[in-house]
């Protein structure tokens, strides 16, 4: 017989029924959702290989760790703006480059309640970085919701002390001045300037405590504080490259040229790589068109030192079809040659010069051509945050000087290839951007501008300058341990 089954036991089976329905709806909701989440990573992770997301801190978020602070050092604005209102002075300046300059002197003025506009002399502006990084720490606190530096007004303060010397202007107008007198102390009043500055810093309770390890000094230019270096070595110091320090590093190597240099005042321990300020204008994706040339270069054919490579990769190339290889000077003229050759070429070289890296890198990046870069020993700015790789092609010096291996491998890459490198290029455009549009670069600068990664590369390094500073504190008086940079 069959078995009878109450009301209460048909309300239970319906609502067991019920519960298994919602948790198989449940279920399929929660699948969907990893499935959809599981995508949006991948999509992700692609995307880091050419930029790493997790060095890069949301600036308005002042938690721990998401900011900088640093204090001004308070030098005489006779050592940076009153610089630069000396150069505007000047009646005329002969060098190479400077006409635009010397049309500005005799159309414009500045008085000294006004921020002077920064040269436009491309041996002086692509040098520029002082001048940005200055402008957005005396920006209104108001306007600066996009830095990553939040300035403070105590040494005790801070966690860096930022040295607000124009130490390119300074050797820029003792070079237009009397360039004779560069090289001495006699007579040079770059070289005053230095001792000033160091005088000034040295004096300081902040100094004294720290021994110069937490404070930040801007030498873009390679000869910028030449006479000073080695006192100024325990600080952070922002440089384009380090190939401007290899001489006096092998004279502290008592001529022991090794293939390991010693570093004893210059490291990526302690030391940030900044972009050159680039001087071409910035081709966006959507107005690249096709480019009819392989290769393209512009610059001086003879170089020094490192730069050697440049002279025989000029004789390898020069008859090479699809190439281009063009004597060029930092004038109105070159730089609209340099334009269109980079914009209308598919890679764009960057053989070694007299330091291992250049402006040029940088002009290409913002023209879409794809980098070759032909420098064993170069430096790049935010590296940990780029992977060039992604966008640039490295050759090691002596493959590229095998006849025909340069042009067999470039031709090797296909369409697909140059452009997902020019796609890449594109997104990275900004993280080389000093200029936020302001007059004296005084506003909000661009949340993913060069400043910003520059405070963000210095932030990286905090740990090691406290950990150097401490160190530096509890030796003995009369205790002598020799400087120490490796590992580079």
């Amino acid at each position: 017989m069959a078995p009878k089954y109450n009301n209460s036991s048909k309300a239970s089976a319906c609502s067991i029924s019920t519960l298994f329905l919602s948790i198989s709806v449940l279920f399929a909701l929660l699948l969907s959702l990893f499935l959809l989440s599981s995508n949006r990573t991948s999509k992700l992770a692609s995307s880091s290989c050419l930029i790493s997301t997790a060095a890069i801190d949301l600036p308005n978020n002042k938690a721990i760790g998401n900011s900088i602070n640093v204090y001004v050092s308070d030098l005489p604005r006779s050592l940076n703006y009153g610089l630069l209102e000396n150069y505007w002075s000047l009646s005329h300046d002969s060098r190479l480059g400077s006409e635009v300059d010397n049309q500005i002197r005799l159309t414009h003025s500045w008085n000294s309640k006004n921020v002077p506009r920064y040269p436009e002399s491309p041996l002086i502006k692509q040098y520029s970085a002082e001048y940005w990084i200055m402008g957005d720490l005396i920006t209104p606190q108001e306007l600066r919701s996009n830095s990553f530096a939040r300035r403070v007004f105590s040494p005790e303060q801070a966690d860096v002390i930022f040295v607000p010397f124009f130490a390119t202007i300074s050797a820029e107008l003792q070079l237009g001045i009397a360039k004779g007198a560069f090289r001495k102390k006699v007579g040079n009043d770059d070289y005053a300037r230095q001792k000033e500055v160091l005088s000034f810093v040295k004096g300081t309770e902040a100094w004294k405590r720290s021994g110069g390890r937490d404070h930040v000094f801007v030498l873009t230019d390679p000869v910028a504080m030449s006479h000073v270096r080695d006192e100024i070595a325990p600080a952070i110091l922002l440089v384009v490259d380090f190939g401007g320090w290899y001489r006096v590093d092998s004279k502290a190597s008592n001529g022991n040229m090794s293939d390991m240099i010693q570093h004893t005042q210059v490291s990526l321990l302690k030391d940030v790589v900044v972009p050159y300020t680039y001087l071409l204008p910035r081709l966006h994706l959507s107005e690249d068109q096709k480019r009819q040339t392989l290769l393209y270069f512009k610059g001086a054919k003879h170089r020094h030192r490192g730069g050697l490579i440049r002279e025989k990769l000029w004789d390898l190339l020069i008859n090479e079809p699809g190439v281009i290889m063009e004597e060029g000077f930092p004038n109105a003229t070159g730089k609209e040659q340099s334009i269109k050759g980079m914009r209308t070429s598919e890679f764009c070289l960057h053989p070694a010069g007299d330091t291992p890296t250049s402006c040029r890198l940088f002009d290409a990046i913002q023209s879409l051509c794809i980098p070759v870069i032909v420098s064993d020993n170069i430096e790049l700015p935010f590296e940990g945050t780029l992977d060039y790789t992604k966008f640039s092609v490295f050759v090691a010096v002596s493959e590229a000087l095998r006849p025909n291996w340069l042009m067999n491998h470039l031709r090797s890459y296909t369409g697909l290839q140059k452009g997902e490198f020019r796609e890449n290029m594109a997104k990275v455009q900004t993280f080389f951007e000093y200029d936020n549009g302001y007059p004296g670069g005084v506003g909000t600068i661009p949340v993913d501008g060069a400043v910003n990664h520059i405070w963000r590369k210095v932030h990286q390094k905090l740990p090691m300058i406290k950990e150097a500073v401490v160190r530096e504190r509890r030796k003995p008086p009369g205790a002598s341990v020799p400087r120490r940079c490796h590992c580079t």
